[in-house]
Parts: structure tokens; C-alpha cells; sequence
């Protein structure tokens, strides 16, 4: 694979397509099980409440994970990503209903680099809240 977008074609501002994410307690067990964490603030309501939370929250690295899909999907090759970095400024509180909980993602074109490089920065919120702090992404472009 090779990044589908060209340098050239690309401004300062460029703004990425949008994209929103749902995230249910299914969800949640799942990821539990494919990265081995299973911490129960992820998937038990009663413990997370127990420790100041209000309720089930998703795990920091998937909520990281989802948000940068909309750099994946725009550039076209996951690998055109060199660089990824959050802070991780407050939880996904996914509830136990049928709607649980969205993660919606908008990124641009912050600066750009040498080297056919560009630097994304993306915003990440749930529930009108941002969830990631200084979400930025160096992207190799064609």
C-alpha cells in the first residue's frame, strides 16, 4: 500500500473527512479481549462507579485507535502514518443502553513538512466533551 493523496494536492487547512464512531459495552469486551486489558472500569459498572467514574468508560488506546481511522481512511495506507501522539483529556463514558456511546472525529491540515510530510491534528469528542488532548499525526503523503 502506498498513501493515495499527493503532497502537492494538499494545503495548510485541508480539512479530512468526518467521521463518527460507536462504541457499546460489546465493544468494549472485545477490545478487552484483543489487547488483554481488562480492567473492570472498562466493562463493570458497578466497579467503576466504586472508583469515582460515572459509569463504564472506554480504554484510552481505543479511543486513540479510533480517532486516527480518519487519517487511515483519507490518506489510504495505515503505514503513511509516522507519527501519533494524545493526551488523553477525558474518558468515553459508554453506557449500558442501546445507544452506548459516539466518538466523533474532525482533523485538518495543521503544517506542512518536509519531505512530502504533513502534520494532521485531529479533535476527538463524545458526548460534547474532547476527549483528546494535542491529537496530532505526521502523515506521509505520495
Amino acid at each position: 500500500m502506498a498513501a493515495q493523496i499527493q503532497y502537492a494536492d494538499v494545503e495548510v487547512g485541508t480539512v479530512l473527512p468526518a467521521a463518527s464512531f460507536p462504541v457499546s459495552r460489546a465493544t468494549l469486551v472485545r477490545y478487552a479481549g484483543a489487547s488483554g486489558d481488562f480492567n473492570p472500569i472498562h466493562w463493570n459498572e458497578e466497579f467503576a462507579k466504586e472508583v469515582g467514574l460515572p459509569d463504564v468508560i472506554a480504554h484510552g488506546m481505543f479511543t486513540m485507535a479510533e480517532a486516527i481511522r480518519v487519517v487511515t481512511d483519507w490518506v489510504g495506507d495505515p503505514g503513511a502514518v509516522v507519527d501519533y501522539g494524545v493526551r488523553f483529556t477525558k474518558p468515553v463514558v459508554v453506557p449500558n443502553d442501546d445507544k452506548g456511546a459516539l466518538i466523533e472525529v474532525t482533523a485538518k491540515v495543521a503544517v506542512k513538512l518536509d519531505d512530502n510530510r504533513v502534520r494532521v491534528d485531529l479533535t476527538a469528542m463524545s458526548a460534547g466533551q474532547k476527549v483528546l488532548g494535542m491529537s496530532r499525526a505526521v502523515v506521509q503523503l505520495a
